[in-house]
């Protein structure tokens, strides 16, 4: 029954992101909407700032569902493809979180994939893990860039295209840095 309850306020919130911003979505019309009580809602989530936090993850669960942690290219390549399919809700989100909260995000997503990726180029080498670790970081921050600037674009680039460009980039820096 919690899973149904949870599922219809999950459903709830995302049919109003469509419609709305985040800011402009209640906890009260969330609530009609989903047909839950209040109570049962505040049973759930804390806030409907929780709530957005749990919506994010099961995005992200999606994405990271049966591929390979490791190949990122997959994974932000259906990022980008559920983003390019549900515009308005990604510029409702957008443009009602803050940027340090959408950074924030976008960091979950991209974060263990890029510490992944290149702890696998790394195996067998001795790069002492902090290394590993501000390798991956530099190309999660630019990631962070790389896709800001396809929202801000409206998203009307080739994704496969760009992120097989991205790909090459990273490959390179990523040798590159290992080397040094």
């Amino acid at each position: 029954m919690a899973l149904l309850t949870k599922g219809a306020i999950m459903t709830a919130f995302e049919e109003m992101l469509s419609e709305m911003t985040f800011d402009k979505i209640t906890v009260s019309a969330l609530v009609k909407r989903s047909g839950v009580s209040s109570n049962t809602f505040y049973y759930n989530y804390r806030d409907k700032f929780e709530l957005l936090n749990e919506w994010f993850g099961t995005k992200l669960d999606i994405i990271r569902n049966g591929d390979d942690p490791t190949t990122w290219q997959i994974a932000i390549k259906k990022f980008f493809h559920m983003c390019r399919d549900n515009p308005r809700l990604i510029h409702h989100v957008i443009h009602s979180v803050s940027r340090e909260q959408l950074e924030i995000y976008i960091f979950e997503i991209t974060d263990r994939v890029f510490l992944s990726n290149v702890r696998k180029k790394v195996a067998g080498r001795d790069i002492p893990d902090k290394r590993v670790r501000q390798i991956a970081r530099f190309c999660t921050y630019a990631f962070i860039g790389f896709f800001l600037d396809y929202i801000w674009g409206d998203m009307e680039d080739d994704i496969d295209e760009r992120v097989d460009s991205l790909s090459r980039i990273f490959d390179d820096f990523i040798a590159s840095a290992i080397s040094h």
